[in-house]
């Protein structure tokens, strides 16, 4: 075991590999296959039994063992359903499986909460945090700023809780040097995901607040859509103009377009594999202490946008 309780967040320096506790499963998300294969590899006969499909055909386009990330593994899972629980060790090659998630406290050395129903973010993340583990909490990490601030008024050391939507690593939403050139100054960025606000909007959110750095104060969050789709425009202290759209069942690629003072660029996120791979190493970096988590002050611009932008106009 690598892990040390520390209030100050220590960690013993000789530590060479982390074993993680995966946990939970919410409807219409795989992470806990996918995340967990990530790290172990996995078993290709039981991986076709996943019941996401898209997992299973962006896993085989990989190369296993040399796409794991080296520096971990998952090596203790819970869900709210054994046999569900089960399934998914089988397939992602995870050793043991409990029946109460308290039981990873003591046994691994950090958490990924793989649930993005964020309204029980606060309720499973408060032992972790409170016996001194890292965590990683999927996105978004709460959907209101009072559950948000409850959530790192736990936090015992700086980087305890990393919480971020993977498509901030995205490939397809890096700008080159020379495609900011041929952009020029950002006047507008138009955005757009399908399915839920709640809990897909954060996948555009979040890259673009990365991607324009700072613009000042947000002036202004509406929602001009309707209860089916979220359109929510944000204004900015220095002039930029954004506008996020989550489109329910609509079909759509998840996209940014930028308009700039020189030119227009469309971006359009492909790469799922890619973008979970750099999230969890990026985690795993963080317990390392070798980078730190997206601050605070980040992460609650976004629950902000999130939280103004389910009151419609």
């Amino acid at each position: 075991m690598i892990y040390s309780n520390n209030r100050n967040g220590g960690y013993f320096n000789t530590v060479q590999h982390l074993r993680l506790g995966i946990l939970g499963i919410s409807e219409g998300n795989g992470h806990p296959y996918s995340w967990s294969a990530i790290f172990n590899g996995y078993n290709h006969e039981f991986m076709r039994d996943c019941p996401f499909p898209d997992i299973p055909v962006y896993l085989s386009k990989q190369r296993f063992p040399e796409d794991t990330i080296k520096e971990a593994s998952v090596t203790h899972i819970w869900t709210q359903d054994r046999e569900i629980s089960e399934n998914i060790a089988k397939a992602s090659n995870i050793e043991n499986v409990v029946d109460d998630f308290l039981e990873l406290i003591g046994n691994v050395d950090a958490i990924l909460l793989a649930r993005d129903d964020a309204g029980l973010h606060y309720e499973m993340s408060v032992p972790f945090l409170k016996a001194g583990l890292p965590i990683y909490i999927d996105k978004p990490l709460a959907t209101s700023m009072d559950m948000a601030e409850k959530i790192y008024s736990l936090q015992q050391y700086d980087g305890q809780i990393f919480t971020c939507s993977a498509l901030r690593y995205a490939k397809e939403f890096q700008l080159k040097d020379d495609e900011i050139e041929k952009i020029g100054l950002i006047k507008y960025i138009d955005a757009c995901v399908v399915k839920s606000w709640d809990r897909y909007g954060v996948h555009i959110i979040e890259p673009v607040l990365k991607m324009i750095g700072d613009q000042g104060k947000i002036t202004s969050i509406k929602n001009v859509g309707t209860e089916q789709r979220n359109i929510v425009t944000v204004n900015w202290e220095k002039g930029l103009q954004t506008t996020f759209s989550a489109l329910g069942d609509a079909l759509s690629p998840i996209s940014i377009r930028i308009f700039g003072s020189n030119g227009f660029k469309e971006l359009v996120f492909r790469d799922t594999f890619f973008a979970f791979k750099e999230a969890l190493k990026t985690f795993v970096d963080v317990v390392f202490k070798r980078q730190k988590p997206p601050s605070r002050g980040f992460v609650l611009d976004i629950v902000k946008i999130i939280e103004m932008g389910n009151r419609i106009e």
